[in-house]
């Protein structure tokens, strides 16, 4: 689903050359998007749509949206990425990095059509690039975990740079107010199988950890978390609907601006190729909907660091001390900070994660 960017996606830290304007469509302005999931009430999916949401009430008649759910990664994502751009949409989001293939093959057919890839990391023309520092969200949510529990489970779908960066950053904060917390983590092999998510959350409370997150595509683990009168972290979405006592937090995705500007730009006739990687300064990872088992003072401090993020004041993966990895093997010295390029490429698990890369 939404994987993570490749090493070659340095330059997505920062705008990529500008390519020729082309002349503003015809109004209203026909844009698709493709789904990987099916839209549910949370979730990475939900976030999307949320988005395509956003862009009708910022834009009202001067846009006209039109959506494909539950779309396979491949032979399916290209037959409804091309169907979409011969229906006359002018702009086409694809959400998921499975699509960014299907997304640049069928851009070389439809050269005046504008198309994002979301997650992705290859551009062209007439293709661009956005992706989100969801580590950040992460490392703000360990904070809370941290405050309130020692052991903690994760659930991922795969071992990729993204979920690792995730896995990284949440045990660096919770190890950051509480040292002797651990993170205890189950791989899937998949974004989203509710049953398979719920094993591995029951799995990891029967083993006896106190808080959950997780990075996989449905509820499952919220509800879980609830059943068995535990904590979790909320990723995506505000999950409260489904784990109001077990809530925590939420890590949000917010992708309605970023999705307006795009899609006003192309209106406008200014639209460019770009790569994007933003996050809490960018308002594209938000930190709230903090639950009734969170003391304020608690969630006072995570607002605070959020801020700290925001105004370049806390950096994840600034090391303290010396960064080990939880093989006891240093990774970074003290006092020193990863580059994005190491982040985009990280392949290990930090101190204090217990399981391995699969």
């Amino acid at each position: 689903m939404y994987k993570n960017l490749a090493a070659t996606l340095v330059a997505a830290c920062f705008i990529a050359p500008a390519f020729s304007q082309t002349p503003a469509p015809s109004k209203p302005l026909k844009i698709g998007f493709v789904y990987v999931t099916p839209v549910t009430d949370a979730g990475w999916v939900h976030q999307h749509d949320a988005a395509r949401k956003a862009v009708e009430a910022a834009l009202g008649a001067q846009v006209k949206t039109i959506f494909v759910e539950n779309v396979a990664e491949g032979a399916d994502a290209e037959r409804v990425i091309r169907d979409l751009a011969s229906q006359g949409n002018q702009l086409i989001f694809t959400p998921s990095f499975g699509y960014m293939e299907p997304t640049l093959k069928v851009a070389k057919d439809f050269p005046n059509v504008k198309f994002e890839s979301i997650t992705g990391y290859k551009t062209a023309p007439n293709v661009a690039v956005a992706n989100a520092r969801y580590y950040e969200g992460r490392c703000l949510a360990g904070i809370a975990a941290g405050r309130l529990a020692t052991s903690a489970g994760y659930v991922a779908g795969f071992a990729i740079h993204e979920v690792i960066q995730g896995i990284n950053a949440f045990t660096l904060g919770m190890r950051s107010v509480n040292p002797q917390a651990t993170v205890k983590v189950v791989w899937l092999g998949t974004w989203f199988d509710p049953p398979r998510e719920r094993e591995a959350a029951m799995t990891l409370f029967n083993q006896g950890v106190e808080v959950i997150a997780f990075h996989t595509g449905s509820t499952a683990v919220m509800t879980a978390a609830q059943e068995r009168g535990k904590l979790a972290i909320a990723y995506h979405s505000d999950m409260r609907q489904v784990a109001p006592d077990a809530q925590v937090l939420a890590v949000t995705h917010q992708w309605g601006s970023y999705y307006t500007q795009r899609a006003q730009a192309v209106l406008d006739g200014s639209w460019k190729s770009a790569a994007l990687w933003g996050g809490v300064k960018e308002s594209m990872i938000r930190v709230d909907s903090f639950g009734p088992k969170v003391p304020k003072k608690v969630a006072d401090e995570v607002l605070a660091r959020q801020r700290d993020i925001a105004a370049g004041k806390l950096h994840p993966f600034r090391a303290r001390t010396a960064l080990l990895d939880n093989q006891g093997h240093e990774v970074l010295a003290a006092g020193k900070t990863l580059t994005d390029a190491q982040i985009l490429t990280m392949n290990f698990l930090v101190q204090g994660v217990q399981g391995k890369l699969n």
